[in-house]
Parts: C-alpha cells; sequence; structure tokens
C-alpha cells in the first residue's frame, strides 16, 4: 500500500509501547534489577525471549485475560523455566514499572505538532486501563482516546481490537493512519484487515513480517513530519 492519493485521516492512532514509550528500555531494567536480586546475571536476553512467548502464548487464549493475569502467568512460568523462585509480589512490581515508564525524548513534542495538524490522537494497546494511565499521564494531555485490549477484550494482532477501536471513534477505516513499532502484532493486524500503517523502525531486532509492506517505515516519530508536509497534510 501507498499513501500517495490516500485522503488526510482524522485519526491517528498509535500502539503505545514501544512506539510512544520506552518498553524494551524500562523491561530491561526491571529484569536486571530482578535477576540481580536473584543472583543471577547474563540472562537477561533468555529471560526477555521465554517471558515475550509466554506473554503472547496468554494473550491468544480464547478466554481472555486481563494484562495484569498475562504478566504474573508469563513472570511465574518464565522464573520457573529459569529454575528461579517467584515471590508473590513481583507480578505487581512488574506492572507498576510499567505505567512510570517515560516517553522517548521526540514524542511529545511530535504529538503536539500532529494536535496542530487538525489530527485527533488515540492509543490502541494491549493492556489495562490503570496500567496505560501512569503512561498516558506523561503525554501532556495530547492524547484524545485510549482504547485498550481489557476494554474490547482482546488482544493484537486479533482484529477484534481494531474492529472496535473503530467502532468507538465512529470512523471508517479508510480515515484512520495507524503508527506502531510492532511487527508481529500490529502489521499483522494491518496487513489481515487493509488499514493504512506506518511502522516505527526503531532499530531493535524485531524484524517486519516477510509477506506484508508498510506505507512507510521510519526510524522515529518525528520523522513522520516530512512525510505528512509532503502530502499536504500540514497546515501552512
Amino acid at each position: 500500500m501507498s499513501l500517495q492519493g490516500f485522503a488526510k485521516p482524522e485519526w491517528l492512532t498509535f500502539d503505545c509501547y514501544g512506539t510512544l514509550i520506552q518498553w524494551d528500555e524500562g523491561l530491561l531494567d526491571y529484569v536486571r534489577e530482578l535477576l540481580r536480586q536473584k543472583g543471577i546475571t547474563q540472562r537477561e536476553e533468555e529471560f526477555l525471549r521465554i517471558y515475550d512467548e509466554y506473554e503472547h502464548g496468554l494473550e491468544q487464549q480464547p478466554c481472555f485475560l486481563r494484562f495484569r493475569q498475562v504478566a504474573e502467568e508469563s513472570l511465574r512460568s518464565t522464573l520457573r523455566d529459569l529454575e528461579v523462585s517467584y515471590e508473590g509480589g513481583e507480578a505487581n512490581a512488574f506492572v507498576e514499572r510499567i505505567g512510570r515508564m517515560p516517553p522517548f525524548a521526540e514524542v511529545v513534542p511530535t504529538l503536539r505538532w500532529f494536535k496542530e495538524q487538525g489530527f485527533k490522537l488515540c492509543i490502541v494497546s494491549n493492556t489495562d486501563d490503570d496500567i496505560i494511565a501512569g503512561n498516558v499521564a506523561q503525554l501532556e494531555g495530547l492524547i484524545d482516546r485510549v482504547i485498550t485490549a481489557q476494554q474490547a477484550q482482546a488482544y493484537k494482532p486479533n482484529p477484534r481490537l481494531f474492529d472496535y477501536t473503530h467502532e468507538q471513534l465512529g470512523v471508517e477505516r479508510s480515515q484512520v493512519l495507524h503508527i506502531c513499532a510492532s511487527p508481529h502484532l500490529d502489521l499483522v493486524a494491518a496487513r489481515d484487515m487493509g488499514f493504512h500503517c506506518i511502522w516505527i523502525d526503531r532499530g531493535t531486532k524485531r524484524k517486519p513480517i516477510p509477506d506484508y509492506q508498510p506505507d512507510a517505515v521510519f526510524p522515529k516519530l518525528d520523522s513522520v513530519r516530512s512525510l505528512f508536509e509532503q502530502l499536504g497534510w500540514a497546515r501552512s
């Protein structure tokens, strides 16, 4: 797909963690601290790989689980696989840490610029309402709507979360442009549902899915500004 000839959308929707909020950085800090407390070193990447598999598996179970439950079970199972004990309060400490993860440096100024160009801004995230509230509070009131997996009772890449988003916003897919950093969640949904999508590739080890090409790829959120100016979506 291409954005050439695509009318200026009414809404910009965003993946939150990794796109707006420093997820990888915050998660790695937490994991290092947790493992250090348990006397373990040099196993952070192994932890993250195992945790990621459990988390995504639980999110796609037929019976919906809130993210707090997903995080607790994923953490418990990961530590079990690493042959490390799980303490009861560790999952709560983890989800509380998520809400304190800060935005990337360019995010707030770029969101403010988007608002100045007349766009409405919505976050679509695989999380619970109370967890993401702390992150949204750091975005200085620039977000118009927040749609979570808890509200839709579904996690990406399940199209139900995006269908629910479009219903709540009261718009067609053609009136929305999605911006994300998650190839195996958001890009899969964009491929399957046919909505327009920009991928923010922040240089992580995540690779795009092989059978889908996003409308554009940029290293940071503020790089999107030049595209919007080229498309005539910026106010003079």
